[in-house]
């Protein structure tokens, strides 16, 4: 059993983009910059927001973090939105997710320029993906095919089951598998109503859990050979931590790993490729790769 170092793996990548942004700053080119949007309160948002602004520092970007309140109105927030389209300065923006329920998160998703869609969730990256055309991935499915080409895992003609349909995990995972030019894999997506889910993982060369239920992927699930990608993260209870909780994937780890060839760890997994992904499509953004 290998594991899937993603926190090293994150390391490495932000120390690459981190030269080659010197070199472009070398050249008299201009300094990646990437701008966030926080709106409210939210601790989780908060400490995420936070670890962007040090991997841009890390990687030698310029960022901007722009804090608003909660009462926001849509409105208010579409105008920064499109303050944000219109700054030349600017090469990719996020708006940090959730918001309060007040706002549209579909319409202010749709109101960024896509060019500018360093996130990945615009309707045009999220077609030109599922067709292969070149474009911003979502951070999360693009770390796992990142950490699956540095790891050597063999993908093309494996069965591949992916648990969970989300928007940001489980859909754009299961393009990026099927197509010939990322993954070239069979893949099976189950969720929550899908009725041979246990023998579907069972005959998966590849399970990939983003399911969000703790310790749901168990030993009698996973073949012997298999690689298991969790991207689970619920918090549980556990009093032997200062903070009350831990994270917990959607993998039981302790029984699965020993008849894994590759699993990743959570937390020090999936989590670090994320942020590290968004620094990538910001580079890309910096460099004008996608729409020049």
């Amino acid at each position: 059993m290998q594991l899937i170092d993603g926190k090293a793996t994150a390391t490495r990548i932000k120390e690459e983009i981190a030269a080659e942004v010197a070199e472009m700053v070398a050249r008299g080119e201009k300094r990646p910059h990437l701008a966030a949007i926080l709106v409210g309160h939210d601790g989780g948002s908060e400490t995420y927001v936070h670890n962007k602004v040090l991997a841009c520092e890390a990687c030698g970007f310029k960022s901007t973090l722009i804090r608003m309140e909660d009462t926001i109105s849509e409105e208010e927030l579409l105008a920064e939105v499109d303050k944000l389209n219109k700054d030349e300065d600017v090469d990719g923006f996020i708006v940090q997710l959730p918001l309060p329920a007040h706002i549209s998160e579909q319409k202010i998703i749709e109101a960024i320029d896509y060019r500018k869609d360093v996130d990945g969730f615009h309707p045009i990256n999220v077609g030109r993906m599922a067709i292969g055309l070149p474009c911003y991935i979502s951070a999360t499915p693009k770390g796992i095919m990142e950490l699956l080409v540095r790891y050597g895992v063999e993908t093309s003609g494996k069965k591949c089951v992916i648990l969970g349909r989300s928007n940001i995990v489980g859909k754009p995972m299961a393009q990026l598998m099927m197509q010939k030019n990322f993954g070239d894999a069979t893949v099976t997506v189950c969720h929550s109503r899908s009725q041979t889910l246990k023998k579907e993982c069972q005959e998966a060369d590849i399970i990939i859990a983003a399911i969000g239920r703790p310790n749901f992927v168990t030993a009698d699930m996973v073949k012997e050979g298999a690689t298991v990608i969790d991207v689970g993260t619920t918090r549980v209870p556990d009093a032997t931590r200062k903070s009350g909780f831990r994270l917990n994937g959607d993998v039981k780890f302790d029984e699965v790993a020993p008849k894994c060839n590759f699993i990743t760890p959570v937390p020090g997994g999936v989590g670090p490729m994320t942020i590290c992904m968004l620094m990538k499509n910001t580079l890309s953004a910096g460099k004008k790769e996608f729409y020049p």
